[in-house]
């Protein structure tokens, strides 16, 4: 399992904590992989984007009207966070308790 995030995310640590064995990948230093981005678009859409980011806040009405996978591949800080990738390739974005329960988290 791997776990798309920030290391200076508290909700991202609170995931990692919780979910003993995973891998974690900081996207501000090593960013997505394009295959997994790609995935993750396909199945979470615009959502995987984080309009309520400083990032997304200091940046132009222009450059937000990039594409979702241009910005993203530009600013990872933009991605939501955490992503997390299952083994055999399920997807979960955030730490809902919806994602929790998807992967038998109390």
């Amino acid at each position: 399992m791997h776990l798309y995030g920030l290391k200076s995310c508290d909700t991202c640590r609170k995931a990692l904590k919780s979910l003993e064995g995973a891998q974690f990948v900081d996207v501000r230093a090593d960013g997505v992989p394009g295959d997994v981005l790609e995935a993750a678009l396909a199945q979470f859409g615009d959502a995987l984007v984080n309009t309520r980011s400083t990032t997304w806040r200091g940046m132009s009405e222009e450059e937000r009207a990039g594409a979702p996978v241009d910005l993203l591949r530009a600013h990872p800080t933009l991605m939501k966070r955490p992503l997390i990738v299952e083994e055999g390739g399920q997807m979960h974005l955030g730490w809902t308790a919806a994602t929790r329960a998807a992967l038998g988290v109390a």
